[in-house]
């Protein structure tokens, strides 16, 4: 059954037209259906944030929290989660593999706070959903690197002896016979274990966040998409059908910060992340092994990750495949993934017993991806009411909730750790102009493909492959987890 004719995945909007929406968010409006309220005419705000997503979700949630007086608006083009936060893997992953990175960028005791600190936003999203019966499938089962082929092992050794030397490490290794067990699959040769990671259904969580907003008295305008931002003494957010006055203003969009304000237009790559899900088959799942919420991944630049539902489904996906020329977002983001044979034929590989088992869904969507690959935030042009922040780079569904506390402590204006911290001076690099950066970004995404299919049939790649592929790893694992 392919995703376009599976009836969660086709459904109507409210302006009567056919829409493809993603696997879990088609899941979560069938329990509960969205009645979206457009903003028409004039009203007035403390702070308006523009995006529903997780992270203007989890900033206004975080504002309210800190200061209930606050009126506290959010437009959002569509509904809240039809972006990235409804159409991801649902991978609950931290900063911890990215240490490297993060000290480099930040020094040490920065990366250490960081990485302690995207540790506990797991814990907290996962009280947060019991505290407010979020019902979100959120399962705190750790998360297992692997390496599929000889040139993957060892992948994790550097960066778990450097968090282990600092003392904050939350890695094991595992064994083959451990990983396979607890994979579910032959493939695995090796792995590394932490159970600061899980998985959850986020299509169910960001809805559940969009209900406890309301509940806390933040106005969510939902099919209400932004047309311009007035930078004035009074900023104003007009829409299409109105405008919100505001004290201040946070722009949560994304990837649509680049077609949006032309300064961020060589900040991200708007890269897809394509993922099928499975029928579900409890039994065969329990055969498999993979009744947990683990979310697996390999060591690949672009890896392939797995996980399974409690209803007993898989979900695989793959990153790094559609790169958008000039950062645009295309149509084929919305439709089902143009990839969808490719990863059947990985989900095969890894689950021979599933082979039979017939696909539910297939989609896609748009990652920003930055230079270091790590999100980035600030004041837009400045202006000391308006903020932003974006480029989570396939990992946000876990460090989006660091991004709500970073946002609501500018907007509070605190000096605390997060508005002092390194992530808080803007884009920390830009990509090549157009159309350098798409053939470039082409060039660089078929050398890894080439070198990493010369691995898996345990040959030797070709030098210029290998010297190709080294332009991306500055920024480490390109995923959409």
């Amino acid at each position: 059954m392919t995703a376009a004719a599976h009836p969660s995945v086709a459904q109507l909007s409210t302006s009567g037209q056919a829409t493809h929406l993603p696997f879990w968010l088609a899941q979560a409006l069938a329990q509960e259906p969205a009645q979206p309220r457009p903003l028409q005419g004039e009203t007035t705000a403390d702070v308006c944030i523009v995006g529903g997503g997780f992270t203007g979700l989890w900033t206004a949630i975080q504002l309210k929290q800190a200061r209930p007086d606050l009126d506290v608006v959010i437009v959002e083009k569509d509904l809240c989660g039809s972006g990235a936060s409804g159409r991801n893997g649902g991978c609950l992953l931290t900063w911890s593999t990215r240490f490297f990175t993060l000290l480099r960028l930040f020094g040490e005791t920065e990366a250490c706070r960081l990485v302690k600190a995207s540790e506990d936003a797991v814990y907290q999203i996962a009280n947060f959903c019991r505290e407010h019966a979020i019902e979100a499938q959120v399962r705190v089962d750790g998360t297992l690197y692997t390496a599929t082929n000889e040139a993957q092992k060892g992948a994790m050794q550097p960066v778990m002896a450097a968090l282990a030397a600092r003392g904050i490490s939350s890695w094991a290794p595992w064994g083959r016979d451990e990983v396979q067990r607890h994979a579910g699959s032959a493939l695995h040769e090796e792995g590394c274990f932490s159970p600061a990671a899980g998985s959850v259904q986020p299509g169910l969580l960001v809805r559940g966040l969009a209900r406890v907003a309301r509940q806390m008295g933040v106005r969510i305008y939902e099919n209400t998409p932004m047309s311009k931002l007035v930078e004035s003494e009074q900023l104003q957010v007009l829409t299409t059908q109105g405008r919100v006055a505001a004290g201040q203003v946070v722009l949560a969009m994304n990837a649509w910060m680049a077609t949006s304000f032309s300064q961020f237009s060589r900040s991200i790559a708007v890269v897809s992340s394509d993922m099928i899900i499975t029928e579900p088959r409890q039994c065969l799942l329990e055969h498999t092994g993979l009744e947990h919420g683990t979310a697996v991944m390999d060591s690949r630049t672009f890896v392939y990750y797995y996980r399974s539902t409690p209803d007993g489904r898989i979900m695989l996906g793959k990153g790094g495949n559609t790169f958008a020329y000039g950062g645009q977002m295309l149509p084929s983001f919305d439709q089902p993934s143009a990839y969808e044979g490719q990863l059947q034929e990985a989900l095969r590989a890894f689950f021979p017993a599933w082979r039979d088992v017939p696909l539910a869904a297939s989609w896609n969507g748009a990652s920003d991806r930055s230079v270091t690959g790590l999100p980035f935030f600030g004041r837009l042009n400045n202006h000391p009411r308006i903020f932003y922040g974006f480029g989570y780079s396939g990992n946000g569904v876990g460090p989006s909730y660091m991004g709500g506390q970073i946002l609501s402590s500018l907007v509070l204006g605190l000096d605390n750790d997060w508005t002092r911290s390194g992530l808080v001076g803007g884009p920390l690099g830009h990509f090549p102009p157009e159309p350098v950066r798409w053939l470039g970004s082409l060039m660089v995404r078929n050398a890894i493909r080439r070198k990493e299919l010369a691995q898996d049939l345990g040959l030797r790649p070709r030098r210029l492959d290998n010297w190709l592929a080294g332009f991306a790893g500055a920024a480490g694992k390109t995923d959409k987890c």
